[in-house]
């Protein structure tokens, strides 16, 4: 059985570490490494982007520790009209044992240029996607649709030009 050789905690895993732990997941050295990365980004980062960060890391355990992280709830995986999937940790807060937030409901600014996806929500702006609007989308897919269907996903896509590429 191979083993995973022992790294210290530097500042930038120390937060990334605790919400592993906090989680329930255990906390390895890649998956360490690609949170902090998820956690310093202001934006949803492709595999690509993940990748330019941690070059030393191989492709599939990158791949593996960014699906452990999406299904324990600590990141989202964000479906992109170009096929290519993002990751970000957005808000949600990991619950041991269970995803945090089955249904990911906060909208996303997808800028048509330079293909970069940032969360509609953060500390200083309210989630766009809060219970009230949450409810009336219920509301609304059993008015359309008729009794019994129930969501499992919202997602919501602004698109334009983000500041960079707008000038």
């Amino acid at each position: 059985m191979k083993t995973e050789p022992k790294q210290t905690l530097s500042n930038e895993d120390l937060p990334a570490a605790n919400m592993l732990e906090a989680s329930g997941v255990r906390a390895t050295f890649a998956r360490r490494q690609v949170l902090a990365v998820l956690l310093g980004s202001n934006r949803a980062m492709s595999h690509l982007d993940v990748q330019a960060a941690l070059p030393a890391m191989d492709r599939v355990t990158l791949y593996r520790a960014l699906d452990c992280l999406t299904d324990a709830g600590i990141a989202h995986k964000i479906s992109g009209d170009d096929r290519v999937f993002r990751y970000n940790t957005g808000k949600e807060q990991p619950m041991h044992g269970h995803q945090a937030n089955p249904q990911h409901a906060h909208g996303h600014f997808k800028c048509t240029r330079c293909s970069r996806v940032f969360c509609l929500d953060d500390d200083s702006h309210h989630n766009i996607m809060t219970k009230p609007w949450q409810t009336k989308l219920e509301s609304s897919l059993e008015t359309t649709l008729g009794a019994g269907f129930q969501s499992h996903e919202i997602e919501l896509t602004i698109k334009g030009w983000c500041a960079d590429c707008a000038q």
